[in-house]
C-alpha cells in the first residue's frame, strides 16, 4: 500500500500546487488566458461544475455534493477492492493515480464550489475547448493503468 500512498499523496501535493500558481502569483481567475506555447499549451481558466468536459454541470449546491459523494465513494470501492485482491505495485501506483487525483478535484469542490480547470491543449489544426487539470490527467490514467492491469493474474492463468 505504500505505492499507492505515495503516488496518491504526489499527485495530489502536484495537483494542488498548480491550481495554487493558477489561481495565487499567476491570478489566471482575473486574466482568463495566459498563453504558454501558442497555440499548443493555454493556460485558460474554466470553473468545472460537472465531471469530465462538464457533463452533468449544475450550479446546484445539492449536486455538487452528489459529485462529492460519488468521487469519495469510488475511491472507497477502488480500496476495498485493491485490499481484497492483495494488488501487485503497478496495481497499487494506478491506484494512487486515481484516487490522488479524485481527492484533489473534492478538495476544489469543498473549497470553491467547482473544479479549478487550466490547462488547454490544442493539436492538429482542431482548436480544443475544453480545459482540465493534473487532477483530471491523473485519474483519466489511474483508471486506464487499472483497466490494463486488472486482468488474470499469472498464478491464475498457470491453473
Amino acid at each position: 500500500m505504500k505505492a499507492m500512498i505515495g503516488t496518491g499523496a504526489t499527485i495530489l501535493v502536484a495537483d494542488q500546487a498548480t491550481k495554487w500558481y493558477i489561481l495565487g502569483p499567476l491570478a489566471l481567475d482575473q486574466r482568463l488566458f495566459v498563453p504558454v506555447l501558442d497555440p499548443y499549451v493555454n493556460f485558460v481558466m474554466a470553473w468545472n461544475t460537472g465531471i469530465n468536459f462538464g457533463l452533468f454541470g449544475s450550479e446546484s449546491d445539492a449536486m455538487r455534493w452528489v459529485l462529492i459523494a460519488l468521487a469519495l465513494a469510488i475511491c472507497g470501492f477502488v480500496l476495498v477492492w485493491l485490499k481484497r485482491e492483495g494488488a501487485p505495485r503497478n496495481m497499487q501506483i494506478a491506484t494512487g493515480f486515481l484516487i490522488g487525483g479524485a481527492i484533489g478535484n473534492v478538495i476544489d469542490r469543498i473549497r470553491f464550489g467547482a473544479v479549478a480547470d487550466f490547462l488547454n491543449v490544442t493539436c492538429c489544426g482542431f482548436r480544443n475547448p475544453y480545459a482540465f487539470n493534473i487532477a483530471d490527467i491523473s485519474i483519466f490514467l489511474g483508471a486506464a493503468l487499472l483497466i490494463l492491469f486488472a486482468g488474470p493474474r499469472e498464478s491464475a492463468r498457470r491453473k
